[in-house]
């Protein structure tokens, strides 16, 4: 069976990976036994450790040119080929990448989430099925302040002024256009049970053979 790759995209804190962890769990009491993959975008911001810890925490983490989106794409055409892939573990403690590696093998459901997936071609072009969370700016940046605060080493400041010179302009430049290229718009956050119900139908017509790329 040729996997469905799904990518779920839209603004940091806006809910994605809270989408995706429903939806698998959704697939799995519909379908037991099936397998999915889940890929974070966040897992393939370049390597910085030859950078200073000073200039790193410079670096503009919402603009494109931050990720290795040609290694994400490499991984997404070998798990559709049906080979294993190392995804990159990225320590934001640190800002650069850990050591460690994670094996991701090929399944059935692969789903990817992340800001910038439908912003680039080559990108989305490999996704059979796009979606984008949409949630307002303010709650983002209240469940980002929450979320760096408690699990990153994050302070207020720092987060308030990144949001202040990166996330908000590049969510306007970069982010917010690509919700053109999804295939559905999800509002109400990642607990959006009827779109939760309509991505299970669309990937349960699929595992059981019914769907085609």
């Amino acid at each position: 069976m040729t996997p469905c790759i799904i990518a779920i995209a839209g603004p940091s804190g806006s809910g994605k990976s809270l989408f995706a962890q429903t939806l698998v769990q959704a697939v799995r009491q519909a379908i037991p036994g099936l397998s999915l993959s889940v890929i974070a975008e966040d897992a393939y911001y370049r390597d910085q450790s030859s950078l200073p810890p000073a200039q790193r925490e410079q670096v503009n983490y919402d603009h494109p040119d931050a990720l290795e989106q040609a290694l994400l794409c490499e991984h997404l055409k070998a798990l559709r080929a049906g080979r294993p892939v190392a995804v990159p573990v990225y320590d934001y403690a640190r800002h650069t990448r850990s050591p460690q590696t994670r094996e991701v093998a090929p399944a059935p459901v692969i789903l990817v989430e992340g800001i910038l997936l439908l912003a680039d071609p080559d990108l989305r072009g490999l996704f059979d099925i796009r979606f984008y969370v949409d949630t307002p700016l303010d709650l983002c940046l209240l469940r980002r302040i929450e979320r760096d605060m408690a699990t990153r080493g994050r302070t207020l400041e720092s987060i308030t002024r990144q949001y202040e010179q990166s996330v908000r302009p590049m969510y306007h430049e970069f982010i917010r256009p690509s919700a053109r290229h999804a295939d559905m718009v999800i509002t109400g956050g990642g607990r959006n049970s009827v779109a939760v119900d309509v991505v299970r139908r669309l990937v349960q017509t699929h595992a059981q053979g019914d769907g085609s790329r």
